[in-house]
This record gives structure tokens, C-alpha cells and sequence, in this order.
């Protein structure tokens, strides 16, 4: 199943090459109208990255400086070094380097290194950087005015004595459930600092390497301003960005832009492409996403760059510009031609002076720990808009209409859809005929079991173990319960040897009379199925893609079985199972009913905080985090999805989920929909009980018998 999924999905990210086209409707009649007509692909693209809140205005950047060291750091015959800070959104600052030219600049550049380079090394103040790849210091010396901020960096370690995740993938995990990413508060810092140059009428660029590369490329593309744009060290086919680092991932991404289609946002500019060395990062699954980054090969980059020559411009445009650094694009960023090349493009008589001397600090200078403070002010930012994300789901549901049963049902059908499309994801494909396949596998006293193996689309399948009652009478039809096991779990595991979690809820419910169906949900194997989750992602889709249209298929075929009534179907999970019984119901109508145990809570927050220990953030769950689910869909929201239907939790008040507080502060949410929004109070139940993370099967069953209409032995 698992494998199968893994096939599915690689398929699916190389169709998604051909299939963007159907999203660009492009006029290159004039290079007005060409602005236009990618307009929307732009603000899409914003969108997806988090670019959402408003950069401050400020009028220059801060000198930076103290009694130990003096903001001028350094000058030499051509420029000075001197250290410097802006404001970028809310509390974010950018912090970095300004070389600022003794003469009206040339140019001015924003120039951005990989994540584990500094400012410094870009400069020649601080090792690490060969000299002949300090394109900072080079620009600086050929005239530009040259701004370098500095990065996030990759430094691995563990948080909260818990998950060994580097500082980006820690702020990439809250941000990205709040509708932010890392990268679009980076790309933000790049726009602040095009802010400041577009003062004055000297031409502006960026240009970057590594982590920056990407950063210039995105940046270019959503700002018009950027007149030139310079990427090295990133540029190729984006299909296989599910095995770089994770805080890379973009949701959605390959549905309109992979590496070529990127380039068009940034037509009619000036666009110069370096193949160089990539950074070279492999990162462990130590509780965070196993990474690896690695150098393309020079002819799937060469591939991606004629994809992009091909696409039609405006007659104004200037076409991409190819550079090898050499080494069949393995040599290092900033090669001589390509940043002359910037240069002409920003100024056409401008000229790339010779590689001088690295400026000389004074011996007393010591470069900025800036890490602490970056990393703070966007943790910080992310806890705002945590604490902000309550208003803005409130805002967001205001169209939800309680007046009457019939107004609730037809307004609710829109955001039913948001749900599907924007945050689980659908893969508008036909199911395929299920095939259904069974063997015995349980011939016990009261019920006999069946291995169930059916087809969903293709390399897709659906599994679980069918339990029947030997006591249906011929022509009968009982009620169904879909049991869902939790993490790492498996169909038997509800069955027998009595599972510390489950206590054999599946064969406990048989007993009962109950018809049931443990299904096997994609959720094991570790980072094989997480990994899923990392393929889906840049297509809009996610692991509930997929177990959404299986469910479907599941419950479509009981219902077609003779001794089921297709009308009394209900859905019970635990654990990761309780997360599929917010998610699934919402999306498969054949479910008449929903319990949620030993997950339920307050999810946005369980996220995206860094202060609760509760928090998947400190964890390794780097599947978990549902992009911009913090602006729509918390549990309580999820819930008014599958409302009017009968919905329950059940909760243990020693589960380790989540606090007592936590659960009710949400589920008094829920309770106020049904009670005084529906007027169907007796339909939402929560089970408080003196125990951990497992099935009680006390009030659940009875919820069960009541609202399937099943009588209790």
C-alpha cells in the first residue's frame, strides 16, 4: 500500500510539468500586457510563500554598533563595510552588511549567500568563502552599492531536549501552519532592502548563491522592482524537492511553478543563471526531516533553463542568461562573466572590476552573533500571529449561516469545499473499479473476519479486515463502524491480543452486532509514509489525498454489501485515527457520524507554539503541519464540517495530547454549534474518563447504539 502510494504520487509530480501550462494565459502582445496577464500567477505565488503581512516603512537601515565595536567595520580605496539592521514585518528584522560605495553607486544589489555562509565570508572578514567566490566583495569593488543580509542558518540541534531539527526547519514548522514560511520572511527581508534602494534612481538587483539563490529567484519573481536577477547554486527541475531540506517545501508549488515557470514572472527582466556547485547539506531523521542536498547534474539543469527559453515574451524582454561556472557545473558561484553580466543588464556601460584586496578589520572585531536574534524575532512573530489566528478563523467562518438546518447545510458546503481543495487537497481523478478482493482471515464464536484488498486509482489500493456477525438474519442490514487505528498502527491491532491503545474495539463492537472494518491507513513505516507527505505537499495535496478517496471507496462498497444499510455507517478513531475522524467525515458524506478519541484539541495551537510541551514543534511529526491551517480550520471548524451529523470525543484526562483545558476551551466550541446554532444538542457528546491515550468504549458505544439505531445488549 505504502509503495504503491510512493509510485502514485512520483508519477504524479512529473506529470505536474506538462499540466502547469493549463494555469498561465499569457499576453505577450506588449510587456503591459504581458504584467497583466501573470498578475494573478504572481500573487499566487506571494500567497503560497507567506508573504502576507505588510513590510514596515523605515527610512534607511540602522547603523549598528556599541563601545566594543563601531557600526564601520571596515573600508577600503572603493567602499565601506558597515553593520547594519532593518525592519522587515511586525517584530522581524533583517541584520547584515551594508558595503556602501565613496562614489554614487552604480547599481545597488542585494546580495544573499547560501544559509551557513555570513555576511562576513561574502566580504573576506571572516574564512570560509574563497576569495574568487566573494561576489559581494566583488560588486562592492566594480561600484554597487551591495546590501547582504544574513540567513538563517542550518544549525542542528535538539529543542526542547526533544526533536534534532536545524533553526529553519523549527521556525518553518510553526510559520508554515500559520500560512507563513520561513522563506517568505527571508524573501521579505530582500523586498525591505529593495525598499530603501528604490529611494534613489540607481538600477536595482539581487543576486545570490545556495539557500540565497533560491531566495533571489523567488524574490525576483514577486517584485517588479528587482530589474535583475542573478541565481546560482539553485536553479534546476523542482520535481525532486521533496528530498531537500523540508523548510524548502511550498505547498502547492508544482501546480503552477517549477524552475522554468519561475522565470516567467520575472520576464521581461533581465535574468542571468549560473550552473554552479549546489551547497552540499545531508541532514539525519533525528526527530526532523531527513534531508539531502546535492548538485543536479548539468543536464537536467540545462533542460530546465531551454524550458524556460521557450516560453513566449514580450518582444522587450532580454532572454535568460545560461552561465557554467565550470567543472560541468560543479565550479564555484560568481564567475566573472556572469556577474559582468548582472552589471550590463542593471548598466549598460558598467564594467566588473578586477578581485582586490579583502577589506582589513580592525583586530579587535569580532563578526555579530546574529542567529539568536533572527531566530527570536520570527519565533516571536509566529506566536503573534498564533495568538492573532482565532480572530481570523472567526473572521473566516463568518458566512456560516445557523438561522435554519437548511441555511447551515447550504452554507456550510462552501467551506466544505475550501476544506477539500485548499487545505486536504483533491486529486481530481476517477476512481477505478474496486476489484474487491477478501479471504478469511478470523472465524471466532460470534463473527467471522475477512482480509478486504480493493483498487482506488492506479499503484492506489485500499486494505482493511471486514468483521460480520454470524447472527444476520438473511435479509437484515445492520450499522457499520469503521475502526481507525493511530500511528504506525494496522487492522489486527483493533482486534486482538487486547492493544494497550485499542482493547480490541473493532471485535468488541462485532460482538455487539455491529458490522465493522478496520482499515489500514497510510500512516507507518516512519519516514517512508512522512515522505509521502513530502511528495504531496508541492502538489496542493496531502496524505489525506489519498486516504480520503480510499475511504471513500471503502465505505461506497459496504454499502453495496447485503447485510449493511449503506444509511448507518459511522467513523471511530483513535490517536492519528482520531486526526482521519476530523478530516475524513468532512469529505466522505457516506459517514452519518464521527468520535474522535485521544486527539482531540486545540490542533492550530498543538502546532505552531514553541512555549506548550505539548507542541508537535518539538517532535517528529515534520508530516504533521498542514499549511495555513491556522487561518481556517481548527478542530472546532473542522467539526461545524461535519455537523449536523452526531460528532463525539473521547478523552482521557491523562492523555498526554493535550491538557484538560485545551480540550474543552475547543470542544465548548462545538457544543455551542449544536446546541444553540442547530438546535441539536443531544448530537455532541465528549466522554471526560480517568485514564491515558486509549479507547474507554463506554460512552462511545452508547453514542454508537443511540445515533445508529442499534439496541445495546
Amino acid at each position: 500500500l505504502v509503495d504503491g502510494v510512493d509510485r502514485f504520487l512520483l508519477k504524479q509530480l512529473a506529470a505536474s510539468v506538462e499540466q502547469r501550462a493549463t494555469h498561465w494565459q499569457v499576453d505577450v502582445s506588449s510587456t503591459e500586457s504581458y504584467e497583466r496577464s501573470i498578475a494573478a500567477n504572481r500573487a499566487r505565488l506571494s500567497n503560497i510563500l507567506g508573504l502576507r503581512d505588510a513590510r514596515r516603512p523605515f527610512d534607511s537601515p540602522q547603523l549598528v554598533g556599541d563601545l566594543a565595536q563601531a557600526a564601520l567595520i571596515a573600508e577600503t580605496n572603493a567602499y565601506r563595510v558597515l553593520q547594519v539592521r532593518w525592519p522587515v514585518v511586525g517584530g522581524i528584522i533583517a541584520d547584515g552588511l551594508l558595503l556602501e560605495p565613496k562614489t554614487a553607486p552604480v547599481a545597488q544589489i542585494v546580495a544573499v549567500g547560501d544559509a551557513d555562509q555570513t555576511p562576513e565570508s561574502l566580504v573576506g572578514l571572516q574564512p570560509g568563502t574563497p576569495a574568487a567566490e566573494q561576489f559581494a566583495r566583488r560588486l562592492a569593488e566594480s561600484g554597487c552599492r551591495v546590501l547582504i543580509p544574513a540567513l538563517v542558518d542550518r544549525t542542528l540541534e535538539k529543542r526542547n531536549g526533544r526533536a534534532n531539527l536545524t533553526s529553519r526547519e523549527y521556525l518553518y514548522r510553526s510559520a508554515f501552519e500559520l500560512g507563513r514560511h520561513l522563506i517568505g520572511y527571508e524573501v521579505a527581508a530582500i523586498q525591505a532592502g529593495v525598499d530603501w534602494f528604490s529611494k534613489t534612481e540607481a538600477p536595482i538587483g539581487v543576486v545570490g548563491w545556495g539557500e540565497g539563490g533560491m531566495l533571489t529567484l523567488y524574490a525576483g519573481a514577486v517584485d517588479p522592482r528587482i530589474q535583475a536577477v542573478f541565481v546560482s547554486g539553485f536553479f534546476g527541475p523542482r520535481e525532486g524537492m521533496w528530498d531537500e531540506p523540508i523548510d524548502r517545501n511550498v505547498f502547492s508549488l508544482l501546480v503552477q511553478f517549477g524552475g522554468a515557470e519561475l522565470t516567467r514572472l520575472i520576464a521581461p527582466r533581465a535574468l542571468i543563471i549560473e550552473a554552479s556547485r549546489w551547497p552540499e547539506v545531508s541532514l539525519p531523521s533525528e526527530g526532523g526531516a531527513p534531508a539531502t542536498l546535492r548538485t543536479p547534474e548539468l543536464d537536467a539543469v540545462q533542460r530546465e533553463f531551454d524550458r524556460a527559453k521557450a516560453f513566449p515574451r514580450p518582444e522587450s524582454s532580454s532572454s535568460p542568461q545560461w552561465f557554467v561556472s565550470g567543472d560541468d557545473g560543479r565550479g564555484g558561484p560568481g564567475t566573472a562573466p556572469a556577474l559582468q553580466a548582472l552589471l550590463s543588464a542593471l548598466k549598460s556601460d558598467a564594467k566588473l572590476a578586477k578581485l582586490g584586496a579583502a577589506p582589513v578589520p580592525p583586530n579587535s572585531y569580532q563578526p555579530r552573533q546574529r542567529q539568536a536574534e533572527l531566530i527570536h524575532a520570527i519565533d516571536r512573530h509566529n506566536q503573534w500571529l498564533l495568538r492573532e489566528s482565532s480572530y481570523v478563523r472567526e473572521e473566516f467562518m463568518k458566512e456560516l449561516d445557523t438561522s435554519t438546518l437548511e441555511s447551515y447545510q447550504r452554507s456550510v458546503e462552501k467551506y466544505r469545499d475550501h476544506f477539500r481543495h485548499e487545505v486536504v487537497g483533491h486529486f481530481d481523478l476517477p476512481r477505478l473499479a474496486p476489484n474487491v478482493r477478501t479471504r478469511l482471515a478470523y472465524d471466532m464464536p460470534k463473527w467471522r473476519g475477512y482480509d478486504v484488498l480493493m483498487d482506488v486509482f492506479p499503484d492506489v489500493i485500499a486494505y482493511g479486515v471486514l468483521l460480520v456477525p454470524k447472527d444476520i438474519p438473511a435479509g437484515d442490514r445492520r450499522p457499520v463502524v469503521v475502526c481507525q487505528h493511530g500511528l504506525e498502527g494496522r487492522p489486527r491491532d483493533t482486534i486482538e491480543k487486547d492493544h494497550r491503545a485499542y482493547h480490541d474495539f473493532a471485535a468488541k463492537l462485532a460482538e455487539r452486532g455491529f458490522v465493522t472494518f478496520a482499515p489500514q491507513n497510510l500512516y507507518l513505516f516512519t519516514d517512508r509514509f512522512r515522505t509521502l507527505q513530502r511528495k504531496a505537499n508541492p502538489l496542493k495535496k496531502t496524505l489525506f489525498s489519498i486516504i480520503v478517496p480510499q475511504h471513500q471507496q471503502i465505505t461506497d462498497w459496504l454499502g453495496q454489501l447485503p447485510f449493511v444499510d449503506k444509511e448507518r455507517i459511522g467513523f471511530y478513531g483513535l490517536s492519528y485515527g482520531g486526526k482521519s475522524a476530523m478530516r475524513i467525515p468532512p469529505l466522505v458524506s457516506n459517514y452519518c457520524l464521527s468520535i474522535c478519541s485521544a486527539d482531540f484539541n486545540e490542533w492550530v495551537w498543538k502546532n505552531a507554539s514553541t512555549r506548550a510541551k505539548y507542541s508537535y514543534v518539538w517532535t517528529g511529526e515534520y508530516e504533521i503541519f498542514e499549511f495555513d491551517l491556522g487561518s481556517t480550520f481548527n478542530y472546532a471548524e473542522m467539526a461545524a464540517l461535519i455537523a449536523p451529523r452526531p460528532f463525539m470525543v473521547e478523552r482521557g484526562h491523562f492523555d498526554g495530547v493535550a491538557p484538560d483545558e485545551k480540550v474543552a476551551h475547543e470542544f465548548a466550541k462545538v457544543r455551542r454549534l449544536y446546541s444553540t446554532g442547530l438546535k441539536l444538542p443531544d448530537r455532541a457528546e465528549i466522554e471526560w474518563f480517568v485514564g491515558p491515550h486509549t479507547i474507554n468504549g463506554q460512552g462511545t458505544y452508547k453514542f454508537l447504539h443511540k445515533h445508529l439505531r442499534w439496541p445495546e445488549p
